[in-house]
């Protein structure tokens, strides 16, 4: 199946999921199984898939001095570009307010999963990231999904193959394959997107129902508007910098980016992300170190989210915050949200972390939880984006992105190669007939 039938069947299964979602809601809950099925089989390629292409990648280049002038610019890069996400985020609700009027009543909401919440105690110290960032077991790492711990793996792995030389090549070549297979089980797995796009979508509209998006209007509005604010201002801004057509990106990643939003998964999406990245001029080494290390440290929409939900759940309350309180919060959320992409509801435990480390009141969590699903498909999808994006600056700023490899991947259309293909057969035809005329032309001479 090629990329534009796909990205057609995820649509119209997006379409239908919503239809179902709203006619029937008590049996589209149950269609939940199917987004489960399809981000499991997600999951079950991304580990094999990064510790592949990234040993590749690095083992294969050769330069072991140039990775960490790509860790640290990559590093550089995401810190930069959260900071100004926080930024929007806290202007977007200063701006806003949507908290102000909020028409709910807070009796009937329930804090017990907010109680759990409170009782996930992160350690946000340096010491303890750097040690959560060392595998014990890479096959716990891959069990677990924990992608940081696959690149540091991967890293030293790599690091020994360059250094034995000759005699890892056997093993280069295996994980060479290894890649290769990787991305065609990708497209096998593909395959599946649809069904888990109507059971993901089916499953968020059957349990909140059509009516929550009214009740969170606001909320819901404020949200995407700071996230494309943020893309807008930010993101297509870094593409124009460095010289990369940031709508062509966005064509390229139609089909990732699609399945981003639809199951609000970030997983769902790395694999053909990775994918596409690669085919759009950014190297190996590259795309491999910098997406996943990016879905730890460069979480741009979440990042955002977390600043904007944090004045939210105040505003609620009725609590006025100081510009100097909420320099603080932007400043403690700076830290808080890098190194803890594994935990379920990663975003609100960090926002119910934060609003009890201020003295704020945390029901604000407990509205939210009702319509995390549907925010969290925007912000997911600013992640890919802003993740994407990122690989395209470090491959720049390294000297190694391959603009003519991009041009021809933008132009890669069915409609453009179909008419490549005609001019091809014409020009053919034509050269023959001219070279049989010639020929006739030169016997009648002789």
């Amino acid at each position: 199946m090629n990329s534009s039938r796909l990205t057609l069947f995820i649509f119209l299964a997006f379409v239908m999921g919503i239809l179902f979602g709203w006619l029937c809601p008590t049996y589209a809950i149950k269609m939940q199984f199917f987004a489960d099925v399809f981000l499991r089989m997600v999951k079950m390629i991304i580990a094999p898939l990064i510790f592949a292409t990234l040993v590749v990648g690095i083992a294969g280049h050769g330069d072991l001095k140039s990775l960490g002038k790509i860790g640290l610019k990559t590093l550089i890069y995401f810190e930069i570009v959260t900071t100004i996400a926080l930024v929007i985020g806290l202007g977007a609700a200063n701006i806003f307010k949507p908290g102000v009027g909020f028409n709910i009543d807070l009796s009937t909401i329930s804090l017990q999963a907010v109680e759990g919440m409170k009782s996930v105690h992160i350690d946000h110290s340096v010491s303890k990231m750097l040690l959560d960032a060392v595998p014990v077991s890479l096959f716990e790492a891959m069990a677990d999904g924990n992608l940081l711990q696959i690149v540091v793996f991967a890293i030293f792995f790599a690091f020994a193959i360059c250094a034995v030389g000759k005699k890892a090549r056997p093993v280069l070549d295996f994980l060479q394959s290894v890649c290769e297979i990787m991305f065609k089980f990708t497209e096998f797995v593909m395959m599946f997107a649809p069904i888990g796009v109507f059971g993901a979508i089916a499953a968020t509209i059957g349990k909140n129902g059509v009516s929550i998006l009214m009740s969170y209007g606001k909320l819901i509005f404020v949200t995407y508007t700071a996230l494309v604010i943020f893309v807008v201002s930010v993101l297509l801004v870094v593409c124009k910098i460095i010289k990369i057509p940031f709508f062509g990106m966005l064509k390229a990643l139609k089909e990732p980016a699609l399945l981003a939003f639809t199951t609000a998964s970030s997983e769902a999406a790395l694999p053909r992300a990775m994918e596409v990245m690669e085919k759009f001029g950014v190297p190996k080494n590259i795309v491999s170190f910098v997406m996943p290390t990016g879905y730890t440290f460069n979480l741009d929409g979440t990042t955002l989210y977390l600043t904007l939900a944090t004045l939210f759940c105040a505003q609620i309350a009725g609590i006025n915050l100081p510009l100097e309180t909420q320099l603080m919060i932007m400043m403690t959320l700076m830290l808080t949200s890098k190194g803890i992409a594994g935990i379920p509801r990663v975003s609100l435990v960090v926002l119910t972390g934060t609003l009890t480390s201020f003295g704020l009141p945390v029901v604000g969590v407990a509205i939210l939880l009702g319509i995390d699903q549907i925010l969290d498909m925007g912000r997911t999808t600013i992640n890919l984006i802003g993740n994407c994006v990122a690989t395209t600056v470090v491959a720049r700023w390294e000297r190694e992105f391959d603009d003519e490899k991009m041009r021809k991947y933008i132009a890669k259309t069915p409609k453009k190669v179909e008419e490549k293909n005609n001019f091809d057969r014409i020009k053919l035809q034509s050269d023959t007939r001219r070279n049989y005329q010639t020929s006739e032309k030169d016997s009648s001479i002789v």
